[in-house]
């Protein structure tokens, strides 16, 4: 069992007595259309390319699909304010997933079946080519109960209007299940024998159930005898379950296909995953031996990222990941600015060529977004030292690609022995990035005012190897650490941390960084994506074109950069449906 940390006690805490995902039954009390509704929101710490509406509150990405050339982003919203609550399936498209068309919202509470909220949900693609929504709807009895929607045009290649069947709900909870806690339908699939199955997230007591259902028309849908799968880690929000290979797609009898379970913890509010063979013909599966399976399994983020949802491009050929941020800062904030929560930037994830877990990258069609460009190479940072990566116009919009090489890695510390059963963050808040170390903390500081006071860390540590499970091979870590970041109040700023599976002894003491900086989000991918962190920050000197970017190394040894790329980033379009 992990360590829990202190940050992510008070994480917890903050997750349940304020803002909520709909994948959970959020007890925050319906806002009325109030003042905030007409608050300017022009605000520094709007993100310029990851995608959010221009006001409001915003959480889980739903039903998210390719359709006849359209990319489709339906996304929980509330209409009416910056908190939760009202909650209705808006709607996006795109051409290119950079730059997107706000549609109107396309699933509100309009039915018995959904009269006190429409939650989330999935697409499927059926055979004939005619997608169809199932989310979760809050009943009159406030049942969580799965409903389906159609378009109801499918000659509109933006599927503005969507119809509900009077035979909804197609699945009701059980006898014996319970009723508040059965959500998030996942993207359907249809078995050899012509079967349709899907997974709903579901509990018993502590124990989280992704249950099974089947159907052979879309219409009456009966559980499987067992769940797929269970684990004792309370609620199981937003399952996701898909096959998935090297090469990010899961075409049948593709070389090391995998079928990947993932979950949405409600009691931590982190997600994990677990991958493995599942069986068809008995609907089984059984993740692979040497995953951990649980509180202390792999997880997609390290950081702030939740209620994820893939979806197959079947143009590519990809499969794409979708998660929410949500805010760090208070409520009075959210209502100040007229918005909360954006979706991090979409990522492709396949299975690593190892086979040891998932890698995930930003779609490359963000990087049409890159302007003025800067580099650095072959640039040597001695223990103690910075420097400032100039010539950016704004690095508070921009697209670092790094390097960096270790010198000399025989400096590196123990590995304290106390850490084994710990997780990444527990040993990331014992060495920040202000503790100097032996080979680290090296890396960058982003979002930095001129005098060094307001800064965010993104950096790596590496320890010395001391057996168990590591095999005595390096421990590398890698961190977000956002304490510096703001002299605002009423923040929360957890430092959030993984474990990255390189070995650096033989990349020659490499390690590349990949770091998407946004006004208030730090998305950060390592080790080209083996480890990936999202972080929310907000600083109050470091804004616009008064942030800067530095390099850092707090170590003994030196550390190389031996390439540096960095991006200025065009805004993304985000406009209105002109029909």
């Amino acid at each position: 069992m992990a360590i829990r940390t202190w940050a992510s006690v008070v994480f917890l805490l903050l997750a349940l007595l304020s803002s909520s995902s709909s994948c959970r039954a959020a007890e925050a009390p319906s806002p009325s259309p109030s003042a905030d509704a007409d608050l300017a929101v022009g605000d520094a710490h709007r993100t310029g390319y990851h995608f959010q509406p221009p006001k409001n509150w915003i959480n889980d990405p739903n039903g998210v699909m390719y359709y006849k050339g359209v990319y489709h982003l339906f996304y929980q919203y509330n209409p009416k304010g910056a908190v939760w609550g009202n909650i209705v399936w808006a709607h996006a498209v795109s051409t290119d997933l950079v730059d997107w068309v706000m549609l109107p919202p396309a699933i509100y509470p309009t039915a018995p079946f959904d009269v006190n909220g429409c939650w989330s949900g999935s697409a499927t693609v059926l055979p004939d080519g005619t997608p169809v929504i199932m989310y979760t709807g809050i009943d009159g009895e406030n049942r969580q109960v799965q409903n389906v929607a159609y378009p109801k045009d499918l000659s509109d290649p933006y599927l503005r209007e969507w119809v509900k069947p009077d035979y909804n709900p197609v699945i009701a909870p059980g006898p014996g299940m319970n009723a508040t806690a059965f959500r998030d339908p996942t993207t359907a699939w249809q078995g050899p024998d012509g079967l349709w199955r899907l997974v709903i997230g579901t509990k018993d007591n502590h124990r989280g159930l992704a249950m099974l259902y089947r159907s052979r028309d879309f219409k009456r849908w009966a559980p499987a005898r067992r769940a797929l799968h269970s684990g004792d880690t309370g609620m199981w929000e937003c399952p996701d379950f898909y096959p998935v290979n090297s090469a990010g797609v899961g075409v049948s009898g593709s070389g090391g296909r995998k079928h990947v379970l993932k979950v949405s913890l409600d009691l931590t509010r982190f997600e994990y995953y677990t991958f493995g063979e599942y069986d068809d013909a008995t609907d089984t599966y059984v993740p692979d031996a040497a995953i951990a399976d649980g509180n202390d399994g792999l997880r997609y983020d390290y950081g702030n990222f939740y209620a994820s949802k893939t979806f197959l491009d079947t143009a590519k050929q990809r499969r794409i990941l979708w998660g929410w941020a949500n805010e760090s800062d208070s409520t009075a904030d959210d209502l100040r600015k007229g918005w909360a929560g954006v979706q991090a930037v979409p990522r492709k994830v396949w299975l690593a060529p190892d086979g040891k877990q998932l890698v995930q990258w930003p779609v490359a069609e963000i990087e049409s977004l890159r302007g003025n460009h800067v580099n650095v190479t072959d640039t040597l940072v001695k223990a103690g030292q910075h420097f400032e990566v100039s010539g950016l116009a704004s690095p508070a919009q921009a697209d670092v690609e790094a390097a960096f090489q270790v010198m000399d890695l025989d400096k590196a510390e123990p590995f304290d022995p106390a850490w084994r059963g710990a997780d990444a963050e527990t040993v990331c808040a014992a060495r920040g990035a202000e503790a100097k170390g032996g080979v680290g903390p090296f890396g960058l500081w982003v979002l930095a005012s001129d005098d060094l006071k307001e800064r965010t860390a993104v950096f790596f540590r590496v320890f010395k190897g001391g057996g168990g499970g590591d095999g005595g091979k390096h421990v590398v870590l890698m961190c977000n650490d956002p304490s510096m970041s703001s002299h605002a109040d009423n923040l929360y700023k957890p430092t959030f941390a993984g474990f990255v599976d390189v070995e650096v002894a033989q990349t020659g003491g490499k390690i590349p960084l990949r770091t998407l900086i946004d006004h208030s989000v730090v998305e950060s991918f390592g080790a080209h994506g083996k480890t990936c962190i999202l972080s929310r920050v907000y600083p109050t000197k470091a804004v616009g074109d008064k942030a800067r970017l530095y390099v850092f190394n707090n170590g003994e040894s030196d550390v190389k950069v031996t390439h540096l790329n960095a991006y200025e980033m065009r805004s993304a379009k985000i406009t209105a449906d002109v029909k």
